[in-house]
């Protein structure tokens, strides 16, 4: 029978959470490098919650946030969604255009170039640390953003994965000296893929 994220035990929610550690931590030093500056990450919190739940992590339906969404390809398959609050995205925008936080109203068309950069380093630096720690290939796609209200985004990203009813989800914080970039990296795996990543970890 295949593993389903209803049936997570803390062993295995345990080992997420390592992986989640250790991506976050690859992601820090992508963004150092990116920005030109030291880069610290808060202790990453993983956590299994319902798709629909999703917009809750910002606060509502309503909220404006920006959405990155990448298909997973190669040994696991799956979906992972990149999600910044709306102020969390500007910020990080303003910082990576070399411009002062707080210089952005709006999310420019530089500055949705610089968010997909972004989310490509940082998504490509935990899957790098997948692939390290489990022994297995894992690529991205190409990543499409979104930036809309969260329950619009929620919609967009998942209207191929309705069979999906749960999700692991990855809140981190990435902070330099002046600012605090708080994020949600979620990990959408089809089942047979959430199997072989636990057969890699070697949980049962």
């Amino acid at each position: 029978m295949l593993l389903n994220l209803d049936e997570i035990n803390p062993a295995q929610l345990d080992a997420l959470k390592e992986v989640g550690n250790i991506g976050a931590g690859h992601g820090a030093t992508a963004l150092s490098q990116l920005l030109g500056k030291k880069v610290f990450i808060t202790v990453p919190k993983a956590n299994v919650i319902s798709l629909a739940d999703i917009p809750r992590l910002v606060g509502d339906p309503n909220t404006l946030v920006a959405g990155l969404t990448f298909s997973i390809l190669g040994d696991a398959t799956g979906k992972i969604i990149l999600l910044f609050p709306r102020d969390s995205a500007i910020h990080l925008a303003d910082m990576l255009l070399k411009q002062p936080v707080g210089t952005s109203q709006i999310l420019t068309e530089m500055g949705h170039s610089a968010i997909k950069e972004a989310g490509n380093i940082l998504t490509g630096a935990y899957l790098s640390a997948l692939n390290e720690f489990l022994g297995m290939l894992l690529l991205i796609s190409v990543p499409s953003l979104v930036f809309d209200m969260a329950g619009a985004v929620l919609k967009t990203v998942t209207h191929n994965i309705d069979e999906i009813t749960k999700v692991i989800c990855i809140e981190t914080k990435f902070i330099d000296t002046q600012e605090a970039i708080g994020g949600y990296f979620i990990l959408v795996p089809d089942a047979a893929s959430l199997r072989a990543i636990f057969q890699a970890i070697k949980v049962k």
